[in-house]
């Protein structure tokens, strides 16, 4: 144990921590199955997790920025993108007026298999959430994003 658990402080602290690491654990092994269902390698569904954050953020990823977000040589990220292009996932398109830019969208046919697949965890997400002021879950959300802040700092640092 890093830290003593001496107070109510300490205990929820560490029942949090506890939390976050059952539901990562959780979290993996729903991403396996969705990535066994479909015959998707671990690479694959890390790389469609990567361009759809990209897209949510109005900032679409180009292979370049995909592999460097994986940690993936470049002979790589292309192996996986042509892998997830072929079978229907992902698609290359230019939007640039810079036609030589790539950037990288979630196909219609990959993000239809993930709607199919995720959305009675998005329905059992919006039931927990429900019960939850705004105000509680602005509180939630600036939690959770200085703890994802956190793990990519360590991430980061032991990447090398």
């Amino acid at each position: 144990m890093y830290r003593a658990r001496e107070t109510k402080r300490d205990l929820l602290r560490e029942e949090i921590v506890n939390l976050l690491r059952s539901y990562s654990v959780r979290a993996q092994h729903v991403g396996q199955a969705f990535a066994q269902r479909n015959g998707l390698h671990h690479t694959d569904l890390q790389a469609l997790i990567a361009v759809m954050h990209g897209e949510g953020r109005g900032d679409p990823l180009t292979p370049g920025r995909l592999g460097e977000e994986l940690g993936l040589s470049s002979g790589a990220t292309t192996a996986a993108i042509d892998r997830l292009e072929r079978a229907g996932h992902l698609r290359r398109s230019r939007e640039s007026s810079d036609r030589r830019v790539v950037h990288l969208r979630y196909g219609e046919p990959g993000m239809a298999l993930a709607r199919t697949f995720f959305g009675p965890l998005g329905q059992r997400t919006d039931q927990v959430m429900k019960d939850f002021t705004d105000d509680e879950l602005a509180t939630v959300q600036r939690f959770l994003a200085g703890m994802d802040d956190a793990l990519r700092a360590h991430h980061d640092d032991v990447r090398g």
